[in-house]
């Protein structure tokens, strides 16, 4: 009898809380419209050929309604891969989730080297180097440095969650080329 009625008011409470999931209130529930208008999705995204044109910065931003990494190059790259799983450092194929934080992980693959003509490198980061400070972000948690091996370079870009991302190619400045990263701060409003 004990079980019945435990079950009776199990059911009672489950119905109430399936009855209010969907229902929104003035008091900012999810009303499940895009977040800022953003569409992007969480799927992989690709683009372009490889490129001798060498890495030569990252850096990091904050907007209103994302977070965003900017990848500059001295020279026309549009070559890009990413997506949400385990990054692999280039060259020797150590994972890099360990070491970088976050709830997800972005792997970022550069079809482009962060080294010159003379096999020098273009940037100061050391494989598995933290390469931007991103305390006050709301979504970016890390960007590691992955390594960059046969004119590919990698990064792990560790977010809060998995949330909906873009990458895009821009133009300079002057002879320079960016591939930028900008991750939602939420799905929806």
């Amino acid at each position: 009898m004990r079980i019945r009625s435990a079950l009776t008011a199990l059911a009672v409470v489950v119905a109430g809380l399936v009855a209010g999931a969907g229902s929104s209130s003035a008091a900012g529930t999810a009303t499940g419209s895009p977040y800022c208008g953003i569409t992007w999705g969480s799927a992989e995204k690709s683009a372009g050929a490889l490129s001798s044109a060498p890495l030569v910065d990252v850096r990091t931003g904050r907007n209103d309604c994302y977070d965003r990494v900017v990848f500059e190059f001295a020279g026309p790259v549009d070559g890009y891969a990413v997506g949400y799983g385990e990054t692999w450092t280039e060259g020797e194929g150590l994972a890099l989730s360990p070491y970088t934080a976050g709830g997800a992980l972005l792997r970022v693959s550069l079809r482009a080297p962060a080294y010159d003509d003379a096999h020098q490198g273009t940037v100061p980061y050391a494989v598995g180097a933290h390469v931007a400070n991103l305390l006050r972000y709301p979504t970016l948690r890390d960007v590691v440095f992955g390594g960059s091996f046969e004119g590919y370079s990698t990064f792990a870009v560790g977010v809060r969650a998995r949330l909906p991302f873009r990458t895009f190619v821009l133009a300079g400045p002057g002879t320079h080329s960016r591939i930028v990263l900008d991750v939602a701060r939420q799905w929806q409003e």
